[in-house]
């Protein structure tokens, strides 16, 4: 097997100083650009790839990225996770992704994984709970917290979406068509996602000036399975009009179930769903939705990963993108 490639072999291919190819392979302007483009050519035919335990070493911010997110099975996951790579390659940025399945444990090893390749920054969607000694295990790393949000002892950016309104909205639009039997199926409150969407929803129903049946509000671990669950059971039951979703595979979960049991859309349940995959806009003549800006979020996210931190200044930013509510047929009365 043949010798790894670095710095100095390349020096010693060239005939030149180490110190000259490193500036040249950081494209300090100090080196002479036909000198630079020379040895950043040799470089690639050598197949030299840079080292980014040497790059931290030298002070230097590498350019690795985590990206922890509960699972892709959520469009929204994939579909941000591919934008986001998209905009990191356009900005020189590499983006690893590690999947938690909302597992303390699972975030644990990803951060340290990541702090193994001398990662530069952390995009997470925060698991549930409290890690006591997070500051040994996110410090030095660039935290952005995405979707959620969990009280950390290091200073942290967050890039979140505002629902409330959506969600008030879509309780009030259901009882203008005179539902006041709404069911809610939402993700656990100890999530700031799922106690600031059930809050919304309780806010649009006071508004509207139904009172919310306890029986009727189904929370959980965010889930397809769950959603299905819930629907089935709301479904039993037998006596809500009207479904709202709080989370993307729940919603999945509850139309899903909606439709293997035969209930006709808006028929006998009126819907609204949470998140936009593009067969929403055919399944019962469109479902309506609380759509989310997904590539907007990406977009931010990305920009939060090119701020500088100076030794004085720590990065700590908050960027809340809206939400929309979509009307289809859906939650339109069809009685």
């Amino acid at each position: 097997m043949s010798d790894r490639i670095t710095i100095k072999s390349i020096a010693q291919d060239l005939g030149i100083s180490h110190m000259t190819v490193s500036r040249a392979l950081s494209n300090n302007p100090i080196v002479k650009e036909d000198t630079r483009k020379a040895i950043q050519r040799r470089a690639q035919e050598l197949g030299y790839v840079k080292s980014a335990a040497a790059t931290a070493m030298r002070g230097d911010r590498t350019t690795i990225v985590g990206l922890l997110l509960p699972n892709l099975v959520n469009e929204f996951y994939a579909r941000f996770s591919n934008s986001l790579a998209q905009k990191c390659e356009e900005k020189g940025l590499q983006l690893i992704i590690h999947l938690t399945n909302d597992d303390f444990n699972k975030e644990r090893q990803a951060i340290l994984k990541l702090r193994e390749i001398q990662a530069n920054a952390v995009v997470m969607v925060p698991t549930p709970g409290f890690l006591e000694d997070e500051e040994k295990y996110l410090r030095d790393l660039q935290i952005v917290q995405l979707i959620r949000k969990r009280v950390l002892k290091s200073p942290s950016s967050a890039v979140l979406v505002e629902d409330s309104r959506a969600i008030s909205k879509a309780v009030q639009h259901l009882s203008s068509y005179g539902h006041s039997r709404i069911a809610y199926v939402g993700g656990e409150t100890t999530l700031s996602s799922g106690y600031g969407r059930l809050s919304a929803f309780i806010s649009g129903m006071r508004t509207a000036d139904i009172a919310p049946a306890s029986d009727e509000i189904l929370t959980d671990k965010p889930s397809f399975s769950m959603g299905y669950r819930s629907a089935h059971s709301l479904i039993d039951a037998g006596n809500v009009t009207a479904i709202v979703c709080g989370g993307f595979e729940i919603s999945n979960g509850v139309l899903n179930a909606c439709l293997e049991r035969g209930i006709d859309i808006p028929g006998d349940i009126s819907f609204v769903g949470y998140g936009d995959p593009s067969y929403y806009r055919w399944i019962s003549g469109g479902i309506s939705t609380i759509r989310i800006p997904v590539d907007s979020l990406a977009a931010r996210t990305a920009e939060m990963l090119c701020q500088k931190k100076s030794e004085e200044t720590e990065i700590s930013i908050q960027q809340v993108l809206p939400a929309e509510l979509v009307i289809r047929k859906s939650s339109r009365l069809n009685r």
